[in-house]
């Protein structure tokens, strides 16, 4: 149990013992810490609930909380806020018994949910790009605080691989190479090695999708590949596991790089045989009908202040779209994974489309009204503009440059600072990897996710400001403090009671860790880690500036400042290992 959980718990008793519902006793840091180290303001919901006066019923509840054990302060405010402290003596006990847990006082969710996280979305045919920066590492942060919540997380990327756009490469490719055995009859043996390469892919899809637009004989043709892939055509299996294999490798060594792992690695071609039972079901249920020679599902519902557009569920040409594969995927994650909650970590642009999934989803009794579906949308990152950050010549930057020009920038940064210097050179590259990614991680992480950003490689590879730079030197500047200590055979002993106020403050902000992840969990949102993670390296700075631990000559009190120290860097870890961030050990 956490302090402020603790203190709600007492706070939440009084409210009862006045015959008001307990859940007015929330307690929260204060607003005005020159006052008091936290607050409860449920008093004027009570009163408004109950007609009883505000600060009437704030001080009765004040008067109980007051009585019990390790509080220094409870008092009424204004219209009836209530201050409270809690003793130093209380402090030091709640501050051993976190410091010492591994889950820094986090307690694990009591009732588990099996969390499916759909995010970073590559597609076949194409390299990773920026825009698939956001998705992935907001998906990667929330996938590993679940985790760390104590929930079952299954990772998924999700590929977009067996759309229109596999259809469009078919036709592209057997316009240019009509003599590949994928395109001839009757052959059913086929080369192992791809006709094509990743850089094929690239210059042919943007080149068949926009002559699609205008060419209806070609888009034709692509729509007709599409259903022959779909329906089991040899050669253009065979072709789609050519493109899909080389894709695939370029993308698993961005996420390498990223530090981004997945516990499935499907794609929309993963169910397609679940498709066709799918829609069988949902036609004889009636949820489905035929519309124009198509099958869709109506999702508008009554109150909708706007048209929607019918769910497609099949084309006129019996092909099947990417809205179809959508539902088959919520069908398999449902049933076979079990799942509870299911975030899509996509763009914006997205929600029109994910409003139409979830919506076709439960009137097809696909997902129960017990499964939780969210489209965990996100802005945009912009460059220096205020547009969608793009190359000088307005293309869209690959993923993988993205992270060299990162890496080289933190690679300066180190030989500005004169650090890492001396080191093996193994050694040095591999921090100004952590760097990099760190500040490209946190750069991005820091922001609320609904926000758009503006990306600033100068100030992101900084090792000064809130940038990720300067946690991990924060971080490995306290790993030397320990260093030096172990050498000089300096031990941790039980933190003492605070006697000096950066301390305290120290103190009651490692407290507060428990809540910032549930906070993060309940709101889908790791800038609330991140903001955590700065707050905690400047709590640390500012304490460590005022208690200088290996000169304390008081020995009971060094040991203690000493198991601060260890449970700062323990906390200020974690932190960033919610990001995906890693911490070096040594710069």
């Amino acid at each position: 149990m956490s302090l402020l959980r603790h203190l709600s718990e007492l706070a939440g008793a009084a409210f009862a013992d006045l015959g008001l519902d307990a859940s007015y006793g929330q307690v929260l840091p204060s607003q005005r810490p020159e006052l008091s180290q936290f607050q409860c303001n449920g008093a004027m919901a009570a009163a408004k609930k109950s007609g009883r006066p505000p600060q009437e019923i704030a001080g009765q509840v004040a008067e109980r909380l007051r009585s019990r054990p390790g509080v220094a302060l409870a008092e009424v405010a204004g219209p009836g806020f209530i201050n409270i402290s809690v003793t130093d003596d209380a402090l030091a006990e709640w501050a051993n018994r976190t410091a010492s847990d591994p889950r820094l006082g986090h307690e694990a969710a009591a009732d588990p949910l099996t969390v499916v996280v759909d995010y970073a979305g590559p597609n076949v045919a194409k390299a990773m790009h920026v825009g698939h920066l956001r998705a992935t590492i907001i998906g990667d942060s929330l996938a590993r605080t679940f985790a760390f919540g104590g929930h079952k997380v299954i990772r998924d990327p999700h590929f977009g691989d067996w759309g229109f756009q596999m259809g469009l490469l078919i036709a592209a490719i057997a316009e240019e190479q009509p003599d590949l055995p994928y395109f001839q009859e009757g052959v059913t043996e086929f080369p192992d090695t791809s006709p094509v390469t990743l850089d094929d892919l690239q210059r042919i899809y943007p080149a068949a999708a926009a002559r699609a637009q205008e060419d209806e004989e070609f888009a034709e043709r692509a729509r007709m590949a599409t259903v022959r892939l779909q329906q089991g055509d040899p050669g253009y299996r065979a072709l789609w596991r050519h493109m899909k294999n080389v894709s695939e490798q370029s993308q698993r060594a961005d996420f390498a790089a990223l530090g981004v792992e997945f516990d499935l690695w499907y794609g929309e071609s993963d169910v397609h045989d679940l498709i066709e039972p799918m829609v069988e079901r949902l036609k004889e249920a009636g949820v489905a009908e035929e519309s124009e020679g198509a099958w869709i599902i109506r999702v508008d519902e009554e109150g909708d202040k706007r048209e929607w557009p019918p769910l497609i569920l099949e084309s006129r040409t019996g092909g099947f779209l990417y809205s179809t594969t959508d539902l088959a995927t919520i069908d398999f994650r449902v049933r076979d994974l079990g799942a509870d909650l299911i975030l899509y970590v996509v763009d914006r642009r997205q929600s029109d489309h994910f409003t139409q999934v979830f919506r076709a989803a439960r009137k097809g009794g696909l997902a129960p009204e017990g499964v939780a579906m969210e489209h965990t949308w996100f802005g945009t990152m912009n460059g220096p503009d205020g547009k969608p950050f793009k190359t000088r010549e307005g293309g869209v930057i690959r993923l993988g440059d993205v992270i060299n020009m990162i890496v080289d920038a933190a690679r300066k940064r180190l030989d500005e600072a004169h650090l890492a210097e001396d080191y093996p050179e193994e050694e040095r590259e591999r921090i100004a990897h952590q760097v990099g990614i760190a500040a490209l991680k946190f750069g991005d992480l820091v922001n609320n996710r609904t926000s758009d950003y503006v990306f600033d490689l100068d100030r992101f590879s900084s090792f000064e400001g809130k940038t990720g730079p300067y946690l991990q030197y924060a971080a490995v500047r306290v790993k030397s403090i320990l260093r030096k200590a172990e050498e000089r055979a300096i031990e941790p002993g039980p933190l003492v009671p605070p006697t000096v106020p950066e301390e305290r403050q120290l103190i009651l902000h490692l407290l507060q860790f428990p809540e910032v992840v549930d906070r993060t969990m309940e709101l889908r949102a790791p800038n609330h880690v991140a903001e955590y993670a700065f707050e905690t390296a400047g709590a640390f700075n500012r304490f460590y500036d005022t208690c200088h631990i290996l000169s304390e000559e008081d020995a009971a009190r060094r040991a203690g400042w000493l198991a601060l120290a260890r449970w700062s860097l323990a906390t200020l870890e974690l932190s960033l290992h919610l990001l995906g961030i890693e911490v070096p050990d040594r710069m």
